[in-house]
């Protein structure tokens, strides 16, 4: 596909990045919304969260299923009208005040997540050449970012009232709103002027002599690895993109949803570098590099900082994730060849990743309190250091 035609598949992409996005933001609202309206637990709460990303694991590989079938315009459509039945479902939840129907329709929009990310992801990797995929998906980035704060702001607009202070059924103008505009997405993007794609070595397995020999996606070692490092990744991720606000109100701050845009300004600051340097002034692999050793500093910081520095140290760690994902995903999904969908497939369910750990946070913060519960993202940061260094690297 030449440059010039890549503006207009990139601006329908976008906006599915960011409807991506806004999903996440929801779940990050909903957090500490059902604790104070259902008195939930910290653990409870953070299964909002964990019925959400569980739905990458389950149907990551089915999604990969429907692309072959329908193609990826189709089944980014889908992926929209299944969002406009999950954000429906929760209106019922609201009026029955029942915690089990809410994870159920969270774990549905999970599912359309999954099914969109499945097709989008791929697909803006493969669009240009491989050694500047980070650079797009930083683009894709930026557009996803700038609609993680959107679903607090534009409750807190609608409703006229402050999260503390809405009640269940306030949301219902909201969500209708917000099910008209997923909906109308889902009938545009049908009719989009998306080509379909297909990565080197799909059709001629020459073109990519690695996987040619290759009867399975666990035959590729940097694959593996990279969906485990993804798989992490995701999961400390949510707690740098959604616990903000939920921290800032542990710590009694006042106006705590304001802290909630910091998050997505580091994460769009990240993906500007990322667009302006990769990979003209930098590689993908150092951009993954530098990035890793500020997560591991900045983790240290959170847990051994006072209170009132450590939430602006979480905001901080938004920065440094912002382009792990971007760099991890080529760099795994690189010689896949005919594995490409399957392999992609993988790296989807490595998502999954955003149900355990922030589940396990909840849990060590109900344990060991706020603060020190982000030691859990530690081990893991080093982890996707090891990555960045060693595992993509690693060939059969």
């Amino acid at each position: 596909m030449a440059k010039n035609k890549y503006l207009i598949p990139l601006a329908f992409i976008g906006s599915m990045f960011f409807t991506v996005g806004f999903a996440v933001g929801i779940n990050g609202y909903f957090v500490p919304f059902l604790e104070n309206n259902l008195s939930l637990t910290s653990a409870q709460s953070y299964l909002v969260i964990a019925a959400t990303f569980l739905a990458f694991l389950i149907f990551s590989f089915p999604a990969a299923g429907i692309i072959a079938k329908v193609g990826y315009k189709r089944t980014m459509s889908l992926s929209f009208f299944l969002f406009a039945v999950a954000f429906a479902l929760f209106i019922p939840a609201a009026r029955l005040e029942s915690f089990p129907l809410y994870l159920v329709a969270c774990f549905l929009s999970g599912t359309a997540n999954t099914i969109l990310q499945a097709a989008i992801n791929p697909y803006v990797t493969i669009l240009g050449p491989i050694d500047s995929a980070a650079r797009r998906i930083s683009i894709m980035g930026i557009c996803n970012s700038c609609a993680l704060a959107l679903p607090s702001v534009f409750i807190a607009a609608v409703t006229r009232k402050p999260i503390e202070a809405v009640g269940l059924t306030d949301l219902d103008l909201p969500l209708y709103i917000i099910i008209g505009v997923v909906t109308l997405l889902g009938v545009i993007t049908f009719f989009a002027p998306l080509e379909e794609i297909k990565a080197e070595g799909e059709e001629n397995e020459e073109d990519c002599p690695y996987a040619a020999d290759k009867k399975s996606i666990w035959q590729f070692p940097h694959l593996v690895l990279g969906a485990l490092a993804l798989f992490v990744y995701v999961g400390v991720e949510n707690l740098a993109l959604l616990t903000v606000l939920d921290y800032a109100q542990d710590l009694g701050l006042p106006n705590p949803e304001k802290y909630t845009v910091w998050p997505g300004i580091g994460m769009a600051v990240g993906y500007i570098i990322g667009i302006i340097c990769i990979p003209r002034i930098i590689s993908q692999v150092k951009a993954l590099r530098i990035c890793t050793w500020v997560a591991v500093v900045d983790s240290l910081l959170i847990v051994l900082t006072p209170p009132a520095v450590s939430v602006w140290c979480v905001a901080l760690l938004s920065l440094a994730c912002s382009l792990m994902y971007p760099a991890i995903w080529p760099l795994a999904i690189t010689e896949l060849g005919k594995f490409t969908k399957k392999g992609s497939s993988l790296l989807v369910a490595s998502i999954g990743g955003g149900a355990l750990i922030p589940l396990l946070f909840g849990a060590i913060k109900d344990w060991l309190g706020s603060q020190n519960a982000y030691w859990i993202c530690l081990p893991f940061y080093l982890l996707i250091m090891f990555y960045a260094y060693y595992g993509y690297k690693i060939r059969k």
